[in-house]
């Protein structure tokens, strides 16, 4: 986890997504990937979007610089760099933004790296398609970024292929390619998948450092809590396109609110007795039903969780927030806190409305 970040005064956040909905037209009808969906990054952070597979953060984040293929897909609301709206920019203004500003490091290393050029030259292309650098200095700029991420003998690797590669060390490779532009913003998109646990370490360790080097913002894409509790400042939890829960990493782990949150929770070793997962399916995204998404496999659901769009997010304490009807006026939170998963600090958090 990083030290800290220090937004200036009166400046707009590193990154604000508001209100961003992401679609796709489909023979079966228009799916939604991500409906209204809000957060920000600061300088020097790093917030985790989490939530099982299919809850739309992959999608989320792509669509942030609008890798989003367009058709079939559609992309509404804003997605602001430093207070300029990439969704509106022109396609000259938006590449000068990814790769420079803005980097992403895609889920799997294996199909990101073409295997058919070898891993140096790769890196290489990435530097000139931003900068307008001599072949010989990018090279030596590649071999350096090698070193950097960890590759062992960089100079000699700069000229093998992917497949030369274990798992680890093409996704050592990738993260060496985003950082040519020296981005104030790195996209990491699951990029633990795949790998032993010590590898895993490796990764985490090694984004932590480049985080403090460089001075960058992390947005981190990730399903494993575990992962999270390690890096995380802040964390958005999201399901079925919706933003479920958010706050920062102390908030989430020893007062969780939501009870998709608390689910989730309910699922890591030591923390809860669930070793089933949870149970039911996330609802059809051709088709999201009113009210709450989490409504269908909700222990505590009523008929009002089950009317409307997703419940308004409500404060519980200072920078957590969580979209749950009991969180309103007029409702017991109590009946949705499990205190089994709380850790007690002392204060009043978490205490009944009513």
């Amino acid at each position: 986890m990083s030290a800290g970040f220090d937004a200036g005064a009166g400046e707009p956040p590193l990154l604000e997504v508001e209100n961003l909905r992401t679609t796709f037209s489909t023979e079966a009808g228009e799916l939604v990937a991500v409906d209204g969906v809000d957060f920000s990054v600061e300088d020097g952070e790093t917030v985790c979007v989490v939530g099982e597979s299919g809850s739309g953060k992959t999608v989320a984040t792509e669509s942030i610089t609008r890798l989003v293929d367009t058709p079939p897909g559609t992309i509404t609301g804003s997605t602001r760099y430093r207070g300029r709206d990439l969704q509106v920019m022109s396609a000259d203004e938006l590449r000068s933004v990814r790769g420079n500003n803005i980097a992403h490091i895609f889920q799997n290393p294996q199909e990101a790296m073409n295997h058919c050029f070898t891993v140096g030259w790769q890196i290489v292309e990435a530097l000139q398609a931003h900068q307008n650098v001599p072949d010989e200095e990018a090279r030596e700029r590649a071999v350096d970024l090698l070193d950097r991420v960890g590759i062992a003998n960089a100079s000699s690797r700069f000229d093998d292929y992917p497949h030369e590669f274990s798992g680890g060390q093409k996704q050592r490779a990738m993260i060496a390619m985003a950082l040519v532009g020296n981005p104030d913003l790195l996209i990491a998109d699951e990029p633990t998948t795949a790998l032993d646990v010590t590898v895993q370490g490796q990764i985490l360790e090694l984004l932590n450092d480049l985080q403090e080097e460089y001075g960058m913002g992390i947005l981190l894409v990730t399903h494993d809590l575990g992962v999270v509790a390690q890096v995380a400042d802040r964390i958005v939890v999201m399901y079925a396109g919706k933003v479920m829960e958010r706050g920062d990493v102390y908030d989430i782990f020893e007062r969780p609110a939501h009870p998709y949150t608390q689910a989730l929770m309910r699922c890591l070793p030591g923390k809860g007795e669930d070793t089933r997962g949870i149970p039911g399916s996330l609802p059809d995204p051709t088709t999201p039903p009113d009210g709450c998404r989490f409504a269908g496999r909700c222990e505590h659901a009523i008929g009002e969780c089950e009317i409307g769009d997703q419940p308004d997010e409500t404060s519980v304490d200072t920078d957590h927030a969580v979209s749950c009807v009991y969180y309103q006026q007029g409702y017991d939170t109590a009946t949705v806190r499990d205190e089994t998963l709380e850790t007690d600090t002392g204060d009043e958090r978490g205490a009944s409305d009513d």
